[in-house]
């Protein structure tokens, strides 16, 4: 079982910048591929950002040039670096973790952008 806590939600300003993080507990576990998804209320769930235990990330068309992800893989944590953040962003963001044995996910934490 890995288990997925986040951290670094909130309020900010449009402009304002936040930066999340996931850490797994998942010592017996080869974790691969991490990310984020964000909800919005009414909308789908969608990918914001993945990133390999290589380090190669991939974006949503929507946050490129303004969100980084990284990763530590000696401490199974990932990492949303969010900048010039817009109303349009709120939403509650979900950690992944593709392991061996499936895909986990964390309980999310929200993410509020005031106009």
């Amino acid at each position: 079982q890995v288990q997925l806590v986040e951290s670094g939600g909130g309020l900010v300003q449009a402009g304002g910048s936040l930066r999340l993080s996931c850490a797994a507990s998942a010592m017996k576990f080869t974790i691969n591929t991490m990310g984020w998804y964000r909800q919005a209320p009414g909308k789908q769930r969608e990918l914001v950002a993945g990133i390999t235990p290589g380090g190669s990330a991939n974006y949503a068309d929507s946050v490129k040039d303004r969100y980084t992800i990284s990763r530590d893989n000696l401490q199974s944590t990932v990492y949303l670096q969010m900048n010039s953040l817009k109303p349009e962003d709120t939403a509650v963001y979900y950690c992944y973790a593709n392991a061996v044995l499936g895909t986990y996910w964390g309980q999310g934490t929200q993410v509020t952008v005031s106009s």
